[in-house]
């Protein structure tokens, strides 16, 4: 039996969906949602529906019992998925499950200097948690989602153009497509135990580059500028950003400056069978006839 964890939200779910696609039989596939109501499309799929939070140790060593492959999606709450990694690798070792796929990130830096600490700090700790353990594991590298490209660069790009303090240093932003399809292939067969897999695009982009693809989807001049950190800030501050989103952002942005997500040496091709979609045909596609 193989379960996913996050199935309702979008890389678990999708997961799933290459899962199926892919031949897997829906009853040797389960999911740990903590709200059932929620779980409807994946019920009406023939998926079995498990219930289980990362905040309840005795719940996710009652849905791990007898599972064969674990799909660990990192937790999405960065305060509190120090504990909530704990008890899932804990319980997954209590509950004897044979292969544990973690989603952790890819990165340069590993110290406190990292400006992603915040969120590097549990992926880091969860990976040694993982190979402590003696469970069987595979770590999947993920880089940044390309996905995500429209909320930093906001709203009104086509109006604002793109104003982010990331330099002109390349990143390999990366669908959360292709990562699912390539973790749905790890989940359905053999020979990727105790392994590390870096998980990105094949090329990288500058925010210059993102700018002039947009530009040519839209058929509008949108400009890229890098303004000074103190200066975004403030500007975004008073344009009303909360202050916890303002941090988030600035932190990657300034990731993306340092290189922290530029690498394009990645295993996602081969584990994919085919080419990574390029962040060029992302693009065209949300920006495109706009």
């Amino acid at each position: 039996m193989i379960l996913v964890t996050g199935a309702t939200g979008p890389l678990g779910a999708t997961t799933i969906d290459f899962l199926l696609k892919k031949g897997t039989p829906a009853n040797t596939i389960a999911a740990l949602v903590r709200d059932e109501a929620k779980a409807g499309d994946l019920k009406g799929k023939g998926v079995t529906i498990l219930i289980g939070d990362y905040d309840n140790y005795a719940s996710l060593v009652a849905a791990f019992k007898g599972i064969d492959k674990l799909f660990f999606v990192s937790g999405s709450d960065v305060m509190q998925r120090g504990q909530q990694h704990e008890n899932v690798v804990k319980a997954a070792k209590e509950a004897g499950v044979g292969h544990v796929v973690y989603t952790s990130f890819i990165r340069k830096n590993e110290t406190e200097t990292s400006p992603i600490y915040i969120v590097a700090k549990t992926h880091l700790a969860t990976e040694a948690a993982l190979k402590e353990s003696g469970l069987t594991y595979t770590i999947l590298r993920n880089n940044i989602y390309a996905d995500l490209l429209p909320m930093f660069i906001g709203p009104n790009v086509l109006e604002t153009g793109v104003f982010l303090p990331a330099g002109d240093t390349p990143v390999a932003f990366t669908l959360r497509s292709d990562m699912a399809e390539a973790a749905a292939n790890i989940l359905s067969s053999t020979g990727h135990e105790n392994k590390d897999y870096a998980i990105s695009n094949t090329e990288a982009v500058t925010f210059h580059d993102i700018a002039r693809i947009i530009s040519e989807a839209s058929g509008k001049a949108v400009g890229y500028v890098s303004p000074e950190p103190a200066a975004f800030v403030e500007i975004l501050k008073q344009a009303g950003v909360p202050a916890e989103m303002l941090g988030v952002t600035a932190g990657f942005a300034e990731a993306f400056k340092q290189g922290e997500f530029s690498s394009t040496e990645t295993d996602l091709e081969t584990l994919l069978g085919h080419k990574p979609i390029s962040v060029k045909a992302f693009l065209s596609g949300v920006y495109g006839g706009k």
